[in-house]
């Protein structure tokens, strides 16, 4: 596994955590919908809550999040709609996203965002 890839997955694991410490009740992870993926999928109470991680290590210019984009947040909005469909889920959904800059596997910053908008 590539370098990157293990920091990804490391970094959907840390986010996990994070949420379930949060009472987060997570219901799928890496779920597939062709070429695009949801990274977690959780519930909050009665909503359902679609979480994508960024995480980057290092020294970095812009922050995680900022990689989430108009087209990401498209390709997402798709991806949620066929995990709903494909679940038969009748729930109100949120789109959340967990930030992850990393300087040691110990050391580490996490930002939630939740509620971002869609457009």
């Amino acid at each position: 596994m590539a370098i990157h890839n293990q920091l990804g997955k490391w970094g959907e694991d840390v986010a996990a955590d994070f949420l379930q410490q949060k009472g987060y009740r997570i219901v799928a992870r890496n779920w597939k919908y062709g070429k695009r993926d949801l990274d977690i999928v959780a519930t909050d109470g009665d909503t359902l809550v679609v979480v994508e991680v960024k995480t980057r290590s290092g020294n970095i210019l812009i922050q995680p999040e900022m990689a989430v984009d108009y087209a990401k947040l498209m390709s997402l909005r798709k991806a949620a709609n066929a995990f709903v469909k494909a679940r038969l889920i009748d729930a109100t959904i949120r789109f959340d996203v967990v930030s992850i800059s990393v300087q040691t596997a110990q050391q580490y910053k996490i930002v939630h965002y939740q509620d971002i908008s869609m457009y």
